[in-house]
């Protein structure tokens, strides 16, 4: 079982870079694959980012391609998410997720898929 922890979510201006984390306080995060989603005010929760177990799979949403880069530490048990040229339609609790599902079967971009979750960091984008 994992535990997680996002930080380093901040107000920033559009334009601007910013990296939020996630460590896992619990045994074993290398076999863990983990993404990233978000949830601004009144709506629905939406996949960002994803990372396999081994950090070599990487899969994103089209609204953050090429801009936000999804990346892992297994020595560290952290997964970061490098948020380059933000949007205010960025702004959103973005929330890490973790889970440990035979990955060739796992649909990285549904929530469903993990089983463990942050509780959120608060990333605000003015323009």
């Amino acid at each position: 079982q994992v535990q997680l922890v996002e930080s380093g979510g901040r107000l920033a201006q559009a334009g601007d870079s910013l990296i939020v984390s996630c460590a896992s306080s619990g045994r074993n995060f290398n076999m863990y694959f983990v993404g990233w989603f978000r949830q601004a005010p009144g709506k629905e929760r939406e996949f960002v980012a994803a990372v396999s177990s081994s950090g070599g799979s990487k899969y994103y949403s089209d609204s953050v391609m090429g801009r936000f880069t999804c990346s892992r530490d297994n020595a560290k048990n952290t997964v970061y998410l490098q948020m380059n040229s933000l949007k205010p339609e960025d702004t959103a609790v973005y929330y890490c997720a973790a889970g440990n599902r035979p990955e060739h079967s796992v649909n990285y971009y549904s929530p469903v898929s993990y089983g463990y979750w942050g509780q959120g960091t608060q990333v605000t984008v003015s323009s």
